[in-house]
């Protein structure tokens, strides 16, 4: 079977078929769960404790293993709280996470996402090193229904621009703000020294609601490996994660905050505008194990 044409919903399906639980059971399960980018350590711990509530209900029935697994990734998911912090006005947010992951799309859409529930939105162009960020930025927050601050001219001092943004939406009332940063200078260390000047600019102005960090889910491990930085250095709040269209992945969404310990709060499992939801463990546990 093609990679792409592999999810982890198939795989269970013809797993949990079987008329018993036997060891293939077992090592099938194990082979899905590192497939679907679980990760070795996730996967060996979720398999001991499934094993241990199998041993201890006494039980062979496939149907059962399936609803234990289910409800052990639910409540591994639940374990972080996915609320969005935006009750502040104006509410800051900013944006971080390496170039190519996606970042000015789920910008865009998450300013939908916010417009869709009545909030209004000014949308903060300070990746200014990039001239085409900047372009594909506006043309999102104008389908978004949501205001834009552009640089004045290229190359303009990222953390103006994030001022400018957020003293308009104090200066217009608008609800929320939305801060697009750079996500690739010459070094680490510039890059980190960048987003620290935005955060101390904006925090003159009022404090940041949220530092979304976006990670791109068919990258896996390592989009996770390359977005440490931010983790260490920007203060992030909570975890988007793009690209998630089929389950392939879907094991990378549990193993990223475990990992980090930071809640996932938004999910895009598509292309369009509208495909940017918020997080809910439930709903995204029986999307993976159906």
């Amino acid at each position: 079977m093609a990679e792409r044409s592999w999810n982890l919903g198939g795989a269970l399906r013809g797993l949990f078929t079987k008329p018993t639980i036997d060891e293939s059971t077992w090592d099938d399960l194990e082979t899905a769960l590192i497939r679907a980018d679980f990760g070795p350590d996730l996967t060996e711990a979720i398999l001991d404790e499934l094993r241990e509530k199998v041993a201890r209900y006494s039980t062979t029935d496939p149907a059962d293993l399936k609803r234990m697994l289910r409800e052990s990734i639910e409540e591994r998911l639940a374990q972080h709280d996915p609320t969005l912090t935006l009750s502040a006005r104006p509410a800051v947010v900013l944006v971080v996470g390496v170039n190519g992951v996606g970042k000015t799309t789920t910008i865009g859409k998450f300013a939908k996402f916010l417009t869709g529930y009545g909030r209004s939105v000014v949308v903060g162009a300070a990746d200014t090193f990039r001239a085409a960020a900047v372009e594909q930025l506006a043309t999102w927050a104008d389908r978004a229904g949501a205001s834009v601050v552009r640089p004045q001219q290229q190359g303009q001092d990222p953390a103006s621009v994030a001022f400018q943004t957020v003293q308009r939406a104090i200066d217009e009332s608008i609800d929320i703000a939305i801060i697009d940063t750079a996500g690739r200078l010459q070094t680490k260390a510039g890059l980190m020294d960048e987003l620290s000047k935005v955060r101390r600019v904006v925090e003159k102005l009022g404090p940041i609601a949220e530092v979304l960090l976006v990670l791109d889910g068919t990258t896996g491990q390592n989009g996770l490996a390359q977005a440490e930085a931010f983790i260490e250095h920007a203060g992030v709040t909570g975890l988007v994660i793009t690209k998630l269209d089929g389950s392939a992945k879907g094991g990378f969404v549990l193993a990223v905050q475990e990992r980090t310990g930071i809640p996932i709060k938004l999910i895009g499992q598509g292309e369009g505008i509208g495909d940017l939801t918020g997080f809910t463990p439930h709903v995204f546990a029986a999307s993976l194990v159906p």
